[in-house]
């Protein structure tokens, strides 16, 4: 069983807590029974049946909209009953239809079934709607019994039932960029020095207790990074706080792979952490990957050469060198997990809009801006 996930950490200005799985109740609303009546008129000689149809009852739906990034709403609420149908009347009068019931999540949101791995809808987009259970029709009212044999039927029929199901709503962050690396590799430092976010930085391991976003501008464009919480060994099984979050990597065009530069065994800590995508599986392993060695400000130049070259020798392609805290080599990087996001999601742009380069050098006018 998969564990319900709910951080202490905050998001955003307001202290909305991080929640990414959740379960809900819902129902959808009855149809209203029909109505026996019959005319009762002073001057209408031969009445007959009158009675009229109930109302549908209500659908439950879900839509994905904007400027939602957690399903927090979902832990203080998590039944959701669509009205009845109103019973048919007399005077062939149709019951009202009950009211919809439409849950609001955020862009990303996968619903399963009960057992927590059938996919009844994955919303990807803002507006994308799904029906979850479907309002029960209104009964018949005696008024469409009437026959030329049966010219007075005392029958109406019920409405039918709703419909009731027990669903899983897990949230998958959509960025272009996940952020991944050991504990303390540097990852909520990074993303706070080249974005608007601003994620709890700390010198101890497991700083950050869910994901962060945030927009990051590189030559005038944007893309989305997403901050995950330091993976361990083990993380695929259930170690850690990283099985959790790796979900939201799913999504993600490129990843990012930080390693603490100031570590003794940078090679360890990169085995580390692709063993465990592997293991993850979902093609994690297989998506685009750059690899970069942080903190190079704390090192001098012959430990840097001599990590960044022990690091080339297993990735089999060049190493970044970039330092959150300076912002040495940063905007290089920018650039190429641009290129590279863009390359994954299928978009070419003119070129050298994108190009990339490996070093450490700063930006042409020798300043970082992020």
């Amino acid at each position: 069983m998969r564990r319900q996930v709910c951080a202490d950490g905050a998001l955003g200005a307001h202290g909305m807590k991080f929640l990414d799985l959740v379960k809900v109740n819902i129902r959808s609303g009855g149809g209203g029974g029909g109505c026996v009546a019959f005319r009762r008129e002073k001057f209408v000689e031969f009445g007959g049946p009158n009675g009229g149809d109930g109302g549908r009852g209500g659908d439950v739906w879900a839509e994905a909209v904007d400027g939602l990034n957690t399903l927090i709403d979902f832990r203080y609420q998590q039944h959701f009953f669509a009205r009845n149908g109103q019973g048919g009347m007399g005077q062939n009068r149709t019951g009202a239809d009950g009211d919809d019931i439409v849950l609001r999540v955020p862009v990303g949101t996968e619903i399963l079934d009960e057992d927590e791995e059938t996919v009844v809808a994955d919303l990807t987009e803002v507006g994308q709607r799904v029906l979850l259970a479907k309002g029960g029709n209104g009964g018949w009212g005696n008024l469409r019994f009437k026959s030329s044999t049966n010219r007075a039927p005392r029958r109406a029929n019920p409405g039918q039932e709703g419909v009731e199901r027990v669903l899983w709503l897990r949230l998958k962050l959509i960025a272009d960029v996940g952020l991944v690396g050991l504990p303390n590799a540097g990852k909520s430092t990074f993303l706070a020095a080249t974005s608007n976010a601003r994620p709890k930085v700390a010198d101890y391991p497991f700083t950050t207790l869910h994901p962060n976003l945030g927009v990051v501008g590189i030559d005038g464009r944007e893309i989305v990074v997403a901050d995950i919480p330091g993976l361990i060994e083990g993380a695929s099984e259930g170690r850690g706080l990283g099985d959790q979050f790796l979900a939201h990597v799913e999504r993600c065009a490129v990843l990012l792979h930080l390693i603490d530069g100031t570590s003794e065994d940078v090679v360890a800590d990169h085995a580390v952490i692709v063993g465990e995508l592997d293991a993850y599986g979902a093609g994690l392993a297989d998506k685009p990957r750059l690899t970069a060695l942080n903190k190079i400000d704390a090192l001098d130049d012959d430990t840097i050469a001599e990590r960044r070259a022990a690091l080339q020798r297993v990735v089999g392609a060049p190493v970044f060198l970039i330092s959150g805290v300076s912002g040495a080599g940063i905007p290089g990087l920018l650039r190429r997990l641009r290129a590279d996001v863009l390359d994954a999601r299928g978009v070419h742009e003119a070129a050298g809009d994108a190009a990339g380069d490996t070093g450490g050098d700063e930006a042409e006018d020798g300043t970082w801006h992020p």
